[in-house]
């Protein structure tokens, strides 16, 4: 049986996507979507289901079900494992795919992994990381290099160009002021291990760390931030048409990211509202 969030969810998308790719993509068919929305009445749910089922809905499929709890408990109580079954029962779970990219490097200059995949921080701008994706756009690629805060998983700087070289990442670090005494980690890949790179950071007063050669584990957290972008930018709006298209699709991901996105770790809170409230414990 087909649950009704994914009848509503093909609704939602009809008026941008076929529905017959939609159906293909779900792994349903179109006789069982029109059934289903002809007799909705006959699957009625309780009320903590159909909070569960707008939160999901609203959510666009993106969170599992501990922050499903977490939003729905802030103003309807019940036990997590309760929205656990339910979610599991009509098939609402996360519907994220993580994928994994790899670049070999050409090093001019190598530092030690300082990090050592200790990311704990208690202030801002104290640890941060970066690395360069691939975005597809069309039959070509675009690739977004971004700056990341571990103190809350924010991106602070990033930026989007054509090509994936040394431009690219000292246009990024640009972005910043002086750094004085910032660890910034990355990956060995050329473009990091680069002369022209080492001055802009030496010169900004950073410290650098660097991940183990053939270890994207090292780097985990900016990792899992491309990979949430590239597979959940398609769940938050349309698919992107075009140069212009993909460039405001990653930039609206990103300020989604930032400012709306809850993450666990931090209290289920989106990186800025727990800057801000860290901030404000501080005064």
């Amino acid at each position: 049986m087909v649950n009704q969030a994914t009848i509503k969810l093909i609704d939602t998308f009809t008026s941008k996507i076929p529905l017959v790719r939609i159906c293909q993509y779900l792994n349903i068919s179109r006789s069982t979507y029109y059934y289903h929305k002809t007799h909705a009445a006959h699957f009625n749910l309780s009320q903590i289901e159909q909070e569960i089922q707008q939160l999901c809905i609203k959510t666009k499929f993106l969170y599992g079900y501990r922050k499903i709890h977490a939003l729905i408990n802030k103003h309807l109580k019940c036990s997590v494992s309760k929205v656990q079954r339910i979610m599991a029962k009509y098939n609402w779970g996360c519907r994220i795919k993580r994928k994994r990219s790899h670049r070999p490097g050409n090093p001019f200059k190598q530092f030690d992994n300082i990090i050592n995949r200790d990311w704990n921080i208690s202030l801002p701008n104290r640890k941060l990381t970066t690395d360069i994706t691939y975005i597809p756009c069309g039959n070509k690629m675009l690739y977004l290099s971004t700056i990341m805060d571990s103190f809350n998983s924010e991106i602070i700087a990033h930026k989007i160009s054509n090509h994936p070289n040394t431009q690219l990442a000292l246009d990024t670090l640009n972005q910043l002021g002086y750094l004085s005494g910032a660890i910034i980690h990355s990956d060995q890949g050329s473009t990091y291990t680069s002369r022209e790179f080492f001055e802009l950071a030496r010169k900004k007063g950073a410290i650098r760390s660097m991940s183990r050669k053939g270890t994207p584990a090292d780097n985990a957290i900016i990792e899992s931030f491309h990979s949430s972008l590239k597979t959940e930018m398609i769940y938050t709006q349309a698919k992107p048409k075009g140069l212009a298209d993909t460039i405001r699709c990653v930039n609206n991901y990103i300020k989604f990211w930032n400012n709306t996105r809850i993450l666990t770790k931090l209290g289920n809170q989106s990186p800025v509202e727990y800057r801000k409230s860290v901030a404000q414990l501080n005064n």
